[in-house]
Formats: C-alpha cells, sequence, structure tokens
C-alpha cells in the first residue's frame, strides 16, 4: 500500500510539476494580452452584474442566479485552498509563494472569464429547463474533440469522490473529533444526511444553501483574519517585504521550515492558487453554465471576480496571518518538522486570537468543507450526465451520499494521492479547450462590449 502511495504522490508531483505550470501561466498571460487585461477594465461590470446593477436582466434560461453561481463555484474552494492550501504553499514553499499565488490569481481571472464563457455558450438546456454545461460540452461541440471531453469528464468524477467527498468529510471530521470530541463516525453519518437533503434538490437547491452559507462564513472569517492582522500591523511591512524578498530569492531553513529553492516556492504557489480558484481546472464553467443569462460574456464576467475574492483577498489574509505571528516558522516538537496545510493555519489563528482563533479554524474549516460537498457532487453529477445520461444521475447522488461517512472515518492518503491526480489531470483537455477556442472568446467579448458602446 505504501508503495501505491508513493507512486501516486510521484504520479502527482510530475501531474502539478513544471508542464502544468507553464501551460497555466502561460495561458493566463496570453489570454490576458489578447483581452487588454479585461480582468482590469471590466472588473466593475463584473460587480455591476453580480449584484444586478446593470441594465440587462436575467434570462428565464438556466437554473440559478449569477449571485447563486458565483458562491456555487466560491464554495468549491474557500476552506480547503484558503485555509489548507495557503498553509501548505507558505509551508513547503515560504512566504514567497503567497506572491506566487497572487501572479496566478490575476492571470486566472482572466483564464476563468474565458472557460465559463465557453461554459456559458455551449451549454445544453434539455427539456425539463436541465443546464449541463462545461469543458466536456465545448471540448465536443466548439473544438469537436469528443476524446477530451470524455477525458475530461472521467477526471470530474474521480476528483468528485476523492477531493470534492472523502477528503473534505475527513476535514470535518477530523477537527471535530480533536476539538469538540465528536466521533468521526456520527460527524460522517449526519454530514452526509446533511448532503443527502440538499444535493438531492439539484444545482437550485445547491445554489440557495451556497449563498447564505458563503457570504456569512466569509464574514466571519475575515473579521477575525483582519483583527489579527491589525493587531500585528507592525509586523505588516516586514511580512510584505519577506513575501516579496522571497518569491526571487532561495529561502534558507528556519526552524521546521524546509527550505526551498526559487522552483519550489513558484511550484507551490502557483499549484496553491490553481488550488484556491479552480482557473484553468474546468470545474468552475459547470456550475456558471446553469446561471439565468443568455449572453456568455456576462457570466465570463462574473466569473472573473472568483478569483479575487478567492485568492487576492481572502488567501492574502490567511498568508498575512501566517507571517504576522510567525506561525510559519515554529517546529511541531512532537515530529521535529513545521506544522503545514490548515494545522499551520489553526496555529497561526490561535496564536494572534488565543483559544478563539482555534475554534474559528474549526468551524470556518467545517462549513467551507460542507459547501465544498455539495458544489463537487454537482461537478460530478454533470460529469455522469455527460457520459452516460441523466438516468444516472440519481444514481450517483446516492453512491457520491453513502461515500461521505467512509471518508469521515477512513484514513485517506491514498485517496488523497489518487484525487490530487485525477483533479490535476482535469487541467490539460480544459486547457487545450480554451486555447483551441481562444479565438470564439475575443470575437464575443468584442462583439459584446461594442454593442454596449
Amino acid at each position: 500500500m505504501e508503495q501505491i502511495i508513493n507512486f501516486f504522490n510521484q504520479l502527482s508531483s510530475f501531474v502539478w510539476g513544471p508542464v502544468a505550470i507553464i501551460l497555466l501561466l502561460g495561458t493566463g498571460i496570453y489570454l490576458s494580452i489578447k483581452l487588454r487585461l479585461v480582468q482590469i477594465r471590466k472588473l466593475k461590470s463584473g460587480f455591476q452584474i453580480l449584484f444586478g446593477l446593470d441594465e440587462e436582466e436575467e434570462t428565464k434560461e438556466g437554473e440559478i442566479s449569477n449571485f447563486e453561481a458565483l458562491t456555487s463555484a466560491l464554495s468549491a474552494t474557500i476552506g480547503t485552498g484558503n485555509i489548507a492550501g495557503v498553509g501548505t504553499a507558505i509551508a513547503l514553499g515560504g512566504p514567497g509563494a503567497l506572491f506566487w499565488m497572487w501572479v496566478t490569481a490575476f492571470f486566472g481571472m482572466a483564464t476563468k472569464y474565458a472557460s465559463c464563457l465557453l461554459g456559458s455558450k455551449y451549454r445544453v438546456i434539455d427539456e425539463n429547463g436541465e443546464a449541463s454545461g462545461g469543458p466536456m460540452y465545448y471540448l465536443e461541440k466548439g473544438l469537436n474533440q469528443k476524446w477530451l471531453a470524455l477525458l475530461f469528464s472521467l477526471f470530474a468524477i474521480l476528483a468528485s469522490f476523492g477531493i470534492g467527498n472523502m477528503v473534505q468529510a475527513n476535514s470535518v471530521a477530523e477537527p471535530l473529533q480533536a476539538h469538540l470530541n465528536i466521533p468521526k463516525g456520527i460527524t460522517g453519518v449526519v454530514l452526509g444526511a446533511l448532503v443527502c437533503l440538499v444535493i438531492i434538490g439539484g444545482i437550485k437547491r445547491i445554489g440557495k444553501v451556497a449563498s447564505k452559507i458563503v457570504p456569512l462564513m466569509s464574514a466571519v472569517y475575515i473579521i477575525g483574519a483582519m483583527t489579527i492582522i491589525i493587531s500585528n500591523f507592525q509586523q505588516l511591512p516586514a511580512a510584505i517585504t519577506l513575501i516579496i524578498k522571497h518569491a526571487f530569492s532561495p529561502t534558507s531553513a528556519i526552524g521546521g521550515f524546509a527550505g526551498s529553492a526559487v522552483m519550489m516556492t513558484l511550484r507551490y504557489g502557483i499549484a496553491r492558487g490553481v488550488f484556491s480558484n479552480e482557473a484553468g481546472l474546468g470545474s468552475a464553467p459547470m456550475v456558471y453554465a446553469a446561471a439565468k443569462t443568455d449572453k456568455a460574456v456576462r457570466e465570463g464576467l462574473v466569473a472573473m471576480v472568483g478569483p479575487l475574492i478567492d485568492t487576492l483577498i481572502i488567501c492574502t489574509m490567511t498568508g498575512l496571518v501566517i507571517i504576522t505571528t510567525g506561525a510559519w516558522k515554529l517546529v511541531n516538537q512532537a515530529t521535529g518538522e513545521g506544522f503545514i496545510g490548515a494545522e499551520l493555519t489553526a496555529k497561526a489563528f490561535n496564536l494572534g486570537l488565543p483559544g478563539p482563533g482555534r475554534y474559528l479554524i474549526t468551524f470556518s474549516i467545517v462549513f467551507f468543507a460542507f459547501s465544498t460537498i455539495l458544489t463537487w457532487s454537482y461537478y460530478g453529477d454533470r460529469s455522469i450526465k455527460y457520459l452516460f445520461g441523466s438516468e444516472y444521475v440519481s444514481v450517483y447522488r446516492w453512491i457520491f451520499v453513502l461515500i461521505v461517512p467512509l471518508g469521515a472515518s477512513l484514513k485517506l492518503d491514498l485517496v488523497w494521492a489518487l484525487s490530487d491526480v485525477a483533479n490535476g489531470l482535469m487541467i490539460f483537455p480544459n486547457l487545450i479547450g480554451i486555447l483551441g477556442l481562444s479565438g470564439v472568446v475575443f470575437k464575443m467579448t468584442k462583439d459584446y462590449f461594442a454593442k454596449k458602446i
């Protein structure tokens, strides 16, 4: 078993290695140039559409509002990406990894704009008014590459059971057992029942639940982080200097920090940046395709707001808490190693807010992981529908629900390794689709804003 886990961990390192980094960053830079920095020029338009302040109205085609689409997509990343992802990036790549998360988010806004525009353009509305979209549809209908669409769907299904279900369930069960003495089995059964109640209603119910949980927990998390940052305000200039300095120069080993070269810093920054905002991954276009709109460009503009909130705001706050409290330099005396992932973030919050900080992270993880499970169930059921037809969606949902208690109770080293590979492999067919259809993106963008003048 150990050899199998090591094999998939090595495969994961390859999948998330230099080739993926170059493709992700290169695609974002290319789109940003060709779209003339749409993420800056038209960001205001994205917020106006999101809050219904523009002149155009939603159409009847689609199932959820723009706000519900955004919060559903954010629910799949806020939590694991922002809490564990930032902790992992800084622990393994040093403070400079946060800089590369910023770079990934900035250029990722253009990638997300393009992918969600395409997801909306090539979506399919069935006879019941149910929307289906995402990379598999624009790979087949736009690029005429069905084999890539099939591969993407397969990877998405595998990732939904792993990183979208079992890993998240375990992330809920672990802190509840550690801090509140709630057995993992009980957490798994209750969580599975709650997931069942929501996903049985499809994207409409998922959207409504996500639109309540995500803004509330984000606000609580941001307030907690800002309180710590303000209380450590004198450390802020040094923290920002540290982030920028170590983005371009190797970091020497300090305490439990393993030390890293520039490439390691860049790798973890970009990989965890993508993990935190999904830009280039291809999952988010599935949920944005369900939004009520008949203009695909509008959905791209709304989607563009996601990486700004997710990475540039929330991840930055997490990183600043970890650095200004000095948590990134601490050693775990029990193992002789530095804190990593959610454990590092929890330690930082507890240093900044002794007592309440630990529980803030615990409950943030619980609610964010729960909402992540909901959205990933939708990513999986859209992929199932594409591969096998709508009659198999209910079967998938029941299997998905039954796996939740399993994930909460088991040790998931192999599941994590497998799902991390599947998650990373989604990038390649999706980026092929985006680059292959980039001309469509450029033309639709030009035509849309020409009519707005």
